[in-house]
C-alpha cells in the first residue's frame, strides 16, 4: 500500500508540474499527462514500481470519463444523430479497415496481419477527443457531436473486433459464433438501456428524497461502475456501459447534480488514463526507427482524415464539418492497445510489428492537438478560397427585407424554445444553424431557417443582421460564440447581442467583445441555488432579490 501511495505521489506531482508548464505554452493538459507517463514508466526513468495498479485506476478513470460524456451528450442528441451514427460510423470503420489493410499489405505484411492492423487503425481515442473538445470549447459544436457519434459507433464495434481477432489468428471458432455473440451483446445494450431508462430516475428520486449528499454521490458511483461491470460481462467495453448510464441520467432532472458530483473524481482518475497510455511508449523504438515510425504516424493521420472526411460527407454534412470531424478522430485509440495485445497473444503479429504499432499509435495521440489546429486553419483558409456553394449552403426562401427581427444562432433545445416563443408572439425571426440535416428537416416544416456558419459575414448579412433588432446565440460552442459576437457587433453596432456561455469566464470574454447580455450556464445555476437556499431560510423576497443583484454586480 505504501508503494502505491508513493507511485501516486510521483505521478500526481510530476503531472501537476507538466500541467503548469503546458498551460504556460497554451497547450492541453493531456499532453502533459502523456509526457508524465513516458518519464515515469518502465521505458523511461522507471519512477513507478506498480504499473499494473496505475492501469487499474486508469480503467476506472476512463469509465468515469465516458459516464460524464453520456450525461452531457443527452438522449435527445443520440436519437437525433442515429442516422448519422449508423451511416458515418459504419463507413468510417469499414473504409479505415480496408485502407489500413491495403497499406499494411503493400508494406509487406501477410493478408490476415494486414487486416488486423486495419482493425487497430480504425479505432479512435474517445478519452482524448472528449478532453480536447472540452479544452477547445467545441463539445457541443456540430463537428464535436459528429465526432462523438462516430466514436460511439466504434465503441459498439469493439465487441466484434475482439471476437474476430482469435479467428484471424486461427485459434477462434467459426464466423457464425462471432455474429451470434455480437448479436447477444447488442441485445443486452438495448435491454439494459430500456430498463435503465425507467429504473435509474426512480432510484435517484428515492435517494434524493433522503437529502443526504453522501447517499446521492454513492448512488451515482454505483450506477456508473455497476453498469460498466454488467456490460463487461457481455463482451462490451466497460466505458460503453458507463456511457449508457450517463446517457440515461442526462434525460432526468438529476443530471446537473450528478455531473457536478463526478467531475472532481473524474479529473483525478483521468490524469491516470493518459499517464498509463504514456507508460506504454518505448522511446527506443522511435530512436531505432525514426523515419519508419514518423512515416507510419503521417500515414495513419492522412488515411483516417480521408476516411473520416468521406464518411461525414456521405452522411449529409458540409465539407467544413467533415474536415473538422475527420482531423478530430484521426488518432489511434486506447482500446487499440488492448486489441493489439490480444493479436500479439494470438500470434497474428510479431513483437516488432506490435511495438511499431504502439509507438505509432501513441505518437498520433500526442500530435492530435496540433493536427486539429492545423485542420482548423485549413478550414478557414479554404472557406476564403472556395465558393460558398461548395460549403453546402442551401437556397432559402426567407421573407424578403426582414427588419426589426431576431437572428437566432443554433437550433438545439434552447434555439427551438426561443423560436417557439417568438412565433407565439408573432414576432419575426430567422435561424442560422450549421447542421444541414436539421436545416433540411426544419425547412420542410416551413421554419425560417438557413444553413451557414455564424462566424462568416456573408451568412449574417444573408440573415439581415444590419436590420436586425436582436442577435441571439444559443449554442455553447466557444469559438463560434466569440467570433459571431464580434462580427455581429461590427456589422450592426446597434443590435442587442444576447448570448449563452457554458461558464462565467467565457461570459466575461463575450462581454468584452460586445455582448449586451450573457447568460452563463454555471452562474445562472448558482443564482438559482442561492435563491432557493435563501427561500428555505425564510429570507424575504426583497432581500433575496437584493442578494441576487449583488451577486450579478460582482460577477466577471
Amino acid at each position: 500500500m505504501t508503494g502505491l501511495l508513493q507511485d501516486l505521489l510521483v505521478v500526481f506531482g510530476l503531472g501537476m508540474l507538466m500541467v503548469v508548464v503546458f498551460h504556460r505554452f497554451n497547450l492541453p493538459s493531456v499532453l502533459g499527462f502523456l509526457i508524465t507517463g513516458v518519464i515515469t514508466g518502465p521505458f523511461g526513468l522507471k519512477l513507478v514500481d506498480d504499473v499494473h495498479a496505475i492501469e487499474i485506476l486508469a480503467e476506472i478513470g476512463l469509465v468515469m470519463l465516458l459516464f460524464e460524456a453520456g450525461i452531457e451528450f443527452s438522449v435527445q442528441t443520440f436519437i437525433r444523430m442515429r442516422r448519422f451514427l449508423l451511416i458515418a460510423g459504419s463507413l468510417q470503420l469499414l473504409l479505415t479497415i480496408g485502407a489500413g489493410a491495403a497499406v499494411a499489405h503493400f508494406g509487406g505484411l501477410a493478408l490476415k496481419p494486414a487486416i488486423f492492423i486495419g482493425m487497430l487503425t480504425s479505432l479512435s481515442s474517445t478519452a482524448l477527443v472528449i478532453r480536447l473538445l472540452e479544452y477547445r470549447g467545441s463539445f457541443d459544436s456540430i463537428h464535436g457531436r459528429a465526432a462523438m457519434g462516430i466514436l460511439i459507433f466504434q465503441d459498439l464495434c469493439i465487441v466484434p473486433l475482439v471476437l474476430i481477432t482469435p479467428y484471424l489468428g486461427g485459434v477462434g471458432g467459426s464466423i457464425t459464433d462471432v455474429f451470434l455473440l455480437t448479436g447477444k451483446a447488442l441485445l443486452f445494450v438495448a435491454v439494459a438501456g430500456t430498463l435503465a431508462r425507467f429504473m435509474i430516475p426512480w432510484l435517484l428520486g428515492h435517494v434524493a428524497r433522503l437529502k443526504r449528499r453522501e447517499a446521492f454521490v454513492l448512488s451515482i458511483i454505483l450506477l456508473c461502475l455497476g453498469t460498466a461491470f454488467a456490460t463487461s460481462h457481455f463482451g462490451l467495453s466497460m466505458a460503453l456501459g458507463a456511457f449508457i448510464a450517463g446517457l440515461v441520467i442526462s434525460d432526468s432532472k438529476y443530471s446537473h447534480q450528478a455531473l457536478s458530483e463526478v467531475l472532481p473524481i473524474r479529473e483525478v482518475l483521468n490524469c491516470l488514463v493518459f499517464v498509463s497510455i504514456g507508460m506504454l511508449f518505448d522511446v527506443r523504438v522511435l530512436l531505432n526507427n525514426p523515419v519508419l515510425v514518423l512515416s507510419l504516424v503521417a500515414t495513419v493521420l492522412i488515411v483516417k482524415t480521408l476516411t473520416g472526411f468521406i464518411a461525414t460527407m456521405a452522411s449529409g454534412h458540409s465539407w467544413r464539418v467533415a474536415l473538422l470531424t475527420s482531423v478530430t478522430i484521426a488518432q489511434a485509440s486506447e482500446f487499440a492497445f488492448v486489441l493489439s495485445k490480444l493479436g500479439f497473444t494470438a500470434g497474428i503479429v510479431d513483437a516488432r510489428v506490435n511495438q511499431l504499432f504502439l509507438a505509432t499509435a501513441i505518437l498520433t495521440m500526442f500530435v492530435t492537438p496540433s493536427f486539429i489546429s492545423l485542420g482548423t486553419r485549413a478550414e478557414k483558409l479554404l472557406s476564403r478560397i472556395l465558393p460558398d456553394s461548395w460549403g453546402g449552403k442551401e437556397k432559402d426562401d426567407r421573407p424578403e427585407k426582414l427588419s426589426g427581427h431576431t437572428v437566432i444562432i443554433g437550433y438545439g433545445e434552447s434555439g427551438k424554445n426561443v423560436a417557439m416563443a417568438l412565433k407565439e408572439q408573432e414576432l419575426p425571426y430567422i435561424v442560422i444553424d450549421y447542421d444541414p440535416v436539421v436545416v433540411k428537416a426544419e425547412r420542410r416544416k416551413g421554419s425560417p431557417i438557413v444553413f451557414g456558419d455564424a462566424a462568416r459575414p456573408e451568412v449574417l448579412q444573408y440573415a439581415g443582421i444590419e436590420r436586425a433588432r436582436v442577435f441571439m446565440i444559443t449554442v455553447s460552442d466557444q469559438e463560434v460564440s466569440i467570433a459571431a459576437t464580434e462580427l455581429a457587433r461590427r456589422l450592426n453596432p446597434s443590435v442587442q447581442v444576447l448570448t449563452r456561455a457554458r461558464h462565467a469566464r467565457l461570459g466575461a470574454a463575450l462581454k468584452v467583445r460586445g455582448a449586451n447580455v450573457v447568460v452563463a450556464d454555471d452562474f445562472e445555476s448558482t443564482l438559482t441555488l442561492v435563491d432557493e437556499a435563501l427561500s428555505t431560510l425564510a429570507v424575504s423576497t426583497e432581500k433575496r432579490q437584493l442578494a441576487i443583484e449583488n451577486l450579478k454586480r460582482r460577477a466577471p
